[in-house]
């Protein structure tokens, strides 16, 4: 999961790049933590209604309550399992952003040994409006080229985005170096095409955990 915004080319102090990298992670792993305890909370809702159903459905049977009353039942199983879901989402999507920005650290350790990272972003801009309704096209290009999904890291607002402070509601994050054949190649079809993207190479921060294609306009300030 990555964050983008406006462009950024400026040289960075490693030891902020890490001290950066290390807040994410705390922020993050905290996140996790009160998701995780909220799982748990969810999932002691979803025993009780389980319950409840059931023994709803037995009165049923017995014909000392109406029908529509497991249907009722029903359909706050269905509204619980649906947070749950969510919730296990969220839990998953800040173990990703914890082993990408991880990962990030010890690529830029074995890449570099100089004290300063400088970090490239392309800005592509259109005269056009970019809307997440357009990204089936894109999609659709990616798989007939590639043979697989387009790898997508961060669709529309994330925790990650509220936590850097991006509006990324109407933009999508796609796990690529913008150096990748793959990259090359959809950095190519977003310019044929006149559809807005920053491509970044590097991890920015307070901007982008890692190099990926932004695809949409400039996030704002929320």
């Amino acid at each position: 999961m990555f964050a983008a915004d406006g462009v950024y080319g400026q040289s960075h102090p490693t030891k902020t790049v890490s001290s950066s990298r290390a807040a994410l992670i705390a922020s993050t792993q905290k996140f996790k933590l009160s998701s995780a305890e909220l799982l748990r909370l969810q999932e002691e809702e979803l025993a009780r209604a389980t319950r409840k159903l059931e023994q709803t459905r037995q009165l049923v049977s017995e014909g000392l309550v109406a029908k529509r009353e497991v249907g009722a039942g029903e359909e706050e199983l269905a509204k619980i399992n649906a947070k749950i879901a969510a919730t296990r989402q969220a839990v998953a999507d800040a173990d990703r952003t914890i082993a990408e920005v991880e990962e990030s650290e010890k690529a830029v350790a074995v890449k570099s040994s100089r004290s300063l990272i400088r970090p490239t972003v392309l800005r592509y801009n259109t005269a056009g409006r970019w809307l997440l309704a357009n990204l089936d096209s894109v999609q659709a290009f990616f798989l007939t080229t590639f043979g697989r999904p387009l790898p997508i890291s961060a669709f529309a607002q994330t925790p990650i985005h509220n936590q850097f402070g991006w509006d990324h509601r109407n933009a999508v994050d796609v796990g690529l170096h913008p150096d990748s054949v793959e990259g090359k190649a959809l950095i190519g079809y977003l310019q044929g095409h006149n559809i807005p993207f920053l491509a970044f190479q590097g991890a920015i921060p307070g901007v982008a955990t890692g190099p990926h294609i932004h695809i949409g306009n400039p996030s704002s300030r929320l």
